[in-house]
């Protein structure tokens, strides 16, 4: 009896497709990602020279930039009301935007949100005085 070489050669090389083994390159795909996120750095803050300066209130120190103004305009998109120690100051906004005092911002408490102001004063400061119209 003699074997049929050529024929089981077509039949079994025509009826089989390339077998990939993904579990090796699934495996390498997840140590390169793991080493990627355990390097990388993610810190969205750059970190001045100066930051010891600022005192870490997360506030900007208006006297570097600003000069020393006494009242900083602070704009705010859809601005309808602005509150001052529970007192309403709505009548000092302008074109968006309302004064606040130099030492409410450094000392103070300002909460923005959409379309409003809340201001806590330090003490000694009265709301007519921490916020006032700007000439805009």
């Amino acid at each position: 009896m003699a074997i049929d070489i050529k024929s089981y050669k077509k039949r079994h090389l025509t009826d089989q497709k390339p077998n990939i083994n993904l579990v090796p390159f699934i495996d390498i795909l997840f140590t390169i990602m793991i080493f990627l996120v355990v390097t990388s750095n993610f810190s969205a803050v750059d970190v001045s020279h100066n930051a010891a300066d600022s005192g870490g209130t997360g506030k900007p120190n208006v006297t570097d930039v600003s000069g020393n103004a006494e009242y900083y305009i602070v704009p705010v998109a859809n601005l309808h009301k602005v509150t001052v120690n529970g007192v309403d100051r709505s009548d000092a906004i302008a074109n968006g935007a309302v004064g606040v005092q130099a030492k409410v911002m450094d000392e103070g408490q300002m909460s923005i949100r959409p379309g409003e102001i809340i201001i806590n004063t330090p003490p000694g400061i009265s709301p007519q005085d921490a916020v006032q119209r700007p000439n805009v």
